[in-house]
């Protein structure tokens, strides 16, 4: 098969377009025959050696976690799924070794979940790691009906989720981006503000008294600015910026969840979840996927196109 390998750790210059042995199908898996893969900040944070202290990595790797695709084969034990079932997943594995950058890969069953039918492939492939991310951060953060909620960086891939996800609970979203990005986060449902100084006022000119939960995908100074509009610090949520926690807050990192990731399957068949996708590169391109990314500009997600 082809795919996209890494050797050594570094930057999009280590990506190369190689020839690998196709994965084997273990029991529990399934074969992906893979039309799309999202290109997610972790993918060149891995590579780069940033997550080195807490990823096992198995070098040359295939990055990437995001795959949607058709299944080609599945394990002794599987029967839940059938050659030709359309899938998404969050590919996610317990090692970096083989990722989704690739023509096939194997998943475990817990990891997948029915594509959903209104999207194309490059949307579907945008859809879980990021959305898994909001969905579950808002969870830790208990927004429901009647909450206003202070989304950072709401036009981006994990923020432009939480925002609509939020709306669909009932929130009202007041969402921070740069002015190009607010009649997109208007669509979304959200209330756009301008970040950078001032924020704090801004959003008080929408919430006098502030906002019961915030989602940051920022870090910095979006975390100080949440600090001053929550009552309550324990309903802040960020999945960038450990500081959140040293002020009762909480940090972010995805889990995992068949049953979350076909609820957003659903959510997306129901017209009540977008997936906007700004840029698609085809899979020998990758190394320029992962430069605009790391430009952190992106409305929405980047994508793959495979096969």
């Amino acid at each position: 098969m082809r795919a996209i390998i890494q050797e050594r750790y570094g930057g999009p210059e280590q990506l190369t377009l190689a020839e690998r042995p196709d994965p084997k199908v273990a029991p529990g898996e399934v074969l992906i025959r893979v039309k799309a893969a999202a290109v997610n900040p972790v993918d060149w944070k891995i590579g780069a050696g940033y997550l080195d202290q807490i990823m096992e990595v198995q070098f040359p790797i295939i990055p990437g976690w995001d795959v949607a695709g058709v299944v080609e084969a599945v394990g002794l034990d599987v029967y839940d799924y059938r050659v030709g079932d359309e899938v998404i997943g969050y590919a996610r594995k317990d090692w970096v070794s083989q990722g989704t950058y690739a023509e096939l890969v194997a998943a475990n069953v817990r990891l997948i979940a029915p594509k959903p039918a209104s999207l194309d492939w490059t949307q579907a492939a945008g859809l879980p790691l990021a959305g898994l991310t909001a969905y579950q951060s808002l969870d830790r953060v208990r927004v429901g009906e009647g909450d206003t909620v202070l989304v950072h960086a709401a036009a981006g891939g994990v923020g432009a989720f939480a925002t609509q996800l939020a709306a669909v609970r009932g929130a009202r979203v007041i969402g921070t981006a740069s002015e190009r990005n607010h009649d997109f986060l208007r669509r979304l449902g959200a209330e756009p503000v301008s970040y950078g100084e001032g924020l704090v006022e801004r959003v008080r000119e929408l919430a006098p008294d502030g906002v019961d939960a915030a989602v940051d995908c920022v870090g910095g100074e979006s975390i100080d600015a949440s600090r001053e509009l929550l009552q309550d610090m324990s309903r802040l949520v960020s999945t960038i910026d450990p500081k959140a926690e040293e002020l009762g807050g909480a940090s972010m990192w995805v889990r995992p969840s068949t049953d979350d990731l076909a609820e957003l399957s659903r959510l997306a068949d129901e017209g009540k979840l977008e997936v906007n996708v700004d840029r698609v590169f085809p899979l020998e391109e990758a190394a320029e996927a992962w430069r605009v990314n790391q430009e952190g500009r992106t409305r929405g997600k980047i994508a793959l196109s495979v096969s």
